[in-house]
């Protein structure tokens, strides 16, 4: 598959500006799950970059593997909403993370954790301050939820005193219908929460670096590849049209998966789009 025939218009309009600034790569991306930026919104491909302003959802089943300059990890749940609301990826790192739906985790990198780092993230009604940490939260329509997995953070909402959290295991919860409370959670309900944010084994997940891929159909007309293109991105995979070396068949294709059963777990997925036509699972380029 030599000929990739790019989305011309998405990509320019995804294209970074000369003096942006990466605050972060998607590493992994369990599928579906969406990029949004200056008013587009395209598929989450892994290896794409995030700037300030950037959000990332994810749908039902998704998870997203994202990590910062500096170094460190956040993992997105399903149906996320996630936003770099500012950054400043130069000197010390600086960040205002948004997560205004789904669960998530930030972890520093064991290796940089004396790192100077200034990171807020705000699950909706609840801020919390990290210096070097490991967290997760959950913002739902009925709480706001963080919980301190090692290190300290401060938690804070409006109306109320910020507090700081430094023993692990320790949570701070705001209810929409009462004031904030900290209590400590049960390790094996830990586990259960974490489970929300991580990638799930054999899922439709591709990786930086992934040589897998699946072909949702091969047709002879350009523009029923790219309306088919068009509804498999819709759905949210990042699939791509690419000719055959003679130029006679048009491909529609997700590629960059991390393994066979990653792709095999795509591919039973695209069976529900309107068009794809016995999709392939296959290695390389």
């Amino acid at each position: 598959m030599k000929k990739t025939i790019a989305l011309l218009l998405a990509a320019f309009a995804f294209s970074a500006a000369a003096n942006a600034q990466v605050v972060g790569t998607a590493e992994a991306v369990q599928f579906p799950a969406f990029l949004e930026r200056g008013g587009n919104s395209v598929p989450l491909s892994p290896g794409t970059s995030l700037q300030a302003k950037d959000t990332v959802r994810t749908g039902a089943g998704a998870r997203v593997l994202i990590k910062l300059t500096e170094g460190s990890l956040v993992k997105l749940g399903e149906n996320a909403h996630f936003t770099v609301e500012k950054a400043q990826p130069v000197g010390v790192f600086k960040a205002t993370l948004g997560v205004l739906q789904g669960a998530f985790r930030f972890t520093s990198d064991a290796l940089r954790k004396g790192l100077k780092r200034d990171v807020e993230i705000k699950v909706k009604n609840v801020t919390a301050g990290i210096r070097g940490t490991d967290l997760w939260g959950r913002s739902t329509t009925d709480e706001d939820l963080v919980c301190l997995l090692e290190g300290n953070i401060t938690v804070g909402t409006q109306g109320h005193p910020t507090v700081t959290l430094d023993t692990p295991l320790d949570f701070y919860r705001k209810r929409s219908d009462a004031g904030p409370v900290v209590a400590k959670v049960d390790p094996e309900k830990v586990k259960e929460w974490a489970a929300e944010t991580e990638m799930v084994k054999d899922g439709p997940i591709g990786r930086v670096g992934g040589s897998w891929r699946v072909v949702a159909a091969a047709v002879g007309s350009r523009d029923e590849a790219l309306a088919l293109n068009r509804r498999v991105r819709a759905s949210g995979y990042p699939s791509e049209v690419a000719q055959t070396p003679s130029d006679k068949v048009y491909v529609v294709q997700v590629a960059g998966l991390a393994g066979e059963p990653e792709a095999r777990a795509v591919m039973a997925n695209l069976r529900t789009v309107a068009g794809v036509i016995s999709p392939s699972v296959r290695q390389g380029p």
